[in-house]
């Protein structure tokens, strides 16, 4: 299989796993590192055997593509000096802290020919990949993304650091245009928000509830999808699926025809499990292979850009009722 020179920039508690899995990928050869923690960069740099990039400058012709694990406020300042060298990247989300920034990343990467996605890893949770080949058009999806406090996620909102997953997904799913934001959101031990939930609805008519926490003392990453063919209930911390959608005359044997109540119709059950692929593997896989082949990515700018677009204003409108709360106390 043919392979391009990798790098990563940022070799953090994610950007280890970036350096593991573009040191086995069969598509990437492995080059080097950089990262500001020149003791840390070596420590790496030693153990997969590549070089450590003293600054990000010596990068320029000696890769071709990498991923960019830097917090959220260097995304720019990276993105945009890779891009400029001609080398395409995986930036990690959100894409960028600044609505301005994202837009011009974008520009940027097409006035340069250059191949941009950004780590929505989701798209490539199993559960979620479960849907491939089926016709959705929701009318309503639920999501709840709760997580124990880390505070390695703290130099953004909670929106940006676990809500725009679901955005993403939600502005996957539904095709249509946003049309109404309703957002609330409570900042319990940091100075950002750590709760939110927001209420998007669409053109078309679609409803998305979204909540998201980074207090919880128990994780949850789910997903329900509600359309009129059916329900598909996705536990994304699981990796697994279950999919039930409306019988009829030509429905095949692939499942378990569950009774709808009274109605004389039959509903088709079907259960998905892990595949056991690697999401963060998959997604880098296919983030080099769409190079190799000169392919689109699998999530763009354009599509990053949007769901940044409706995180921010989810977090402007959950920060106004943070402030109105504190003024009422």
């Amino acid at each position: 299989m043919p392979s391009i020179r990798t790098a990563v920039v940022g070799v953090g508690s994610l950007g280890r796993h970036h350096l593991r899995w573009l040191s086995r990928l069969p598509n990437s050869t492995l080059v080097g590192l950089h990262d500001i923690d020149t003791q840390k960069a070596r420590q790496y740099a030693d153990e997969y055997g590549v070089t450590a990039f003293a600054k990000l400058e010596d990068l320029a012709g000696q890769v071709d593509a990498v991923s960019v694990v830097v917090p959220t406020t260097a995304h720019f300042e990276v993105g945009s000096f890779l891009i400029n060298n001609g080398i395409h990247c995986l930036i990690e989300k959100p894409i960028t802290p600044k609505l301005e920034e994202a837009d011009q990343l974008h520009h940027l990467a097409g006035e340069m020919g250059v191949k941009v996605t950004v780590g929505q890893i989701e798209r490539f949770n199993p559960a979620v990949m479960a849907l491939a080949d089926t016709d959705i058009k929701p009318s309503f999806i639920e999501g709840h993304r709760l997580a124990p406090f880390d505070p390695r996620g703290t130099d953004v909102a909670v929106v940006l650091d676990l809500m725009i997953h679901d955005i993403d997904l939600v502005l996957h799913f539904i095709k249509s245009e946003l049309v109404d934001i309703q957002a609330s959101a409570v900042a319990v031990v940091s100075d950002r928000a750590d709760i939110a939930n927001a209420r998007l609805t669409f053109a078309n008519g679609a409803v998305a509830n979204l909540t998201a926490s980074r207090i919880s003392l128990h994780a949850m990453r789910k997903l329900r999808i509600f359309q009129k063919s059916g329900y598909y209930s996705l536990d994304l911390a699981k990796k697994e699926a279950d999919l039930y959608s409306l019988a009829t005359d030509g429905s095949g044997g692939g499942g378990f025809r569950v009774p709808l109540g009274k109605s004389g119709q039959d509903l088709l059950y079907r259960k998905v499990a892990d595949s056991g692929k690697d999401m963060l593997g998959t997604e880098l896989e296919t983030f080099l292979q769409a190079v190799i082949d000169d392919r689109p990515v699998a999530v763009t700018l354009a599509e990053a850009t949007d769901a940044l677009r409706v995180a921010l204003d989810i977090q402007r409108i959950g920060q106004e009722s943070i402030e109105r709360m504190m003024a009422a106390d």
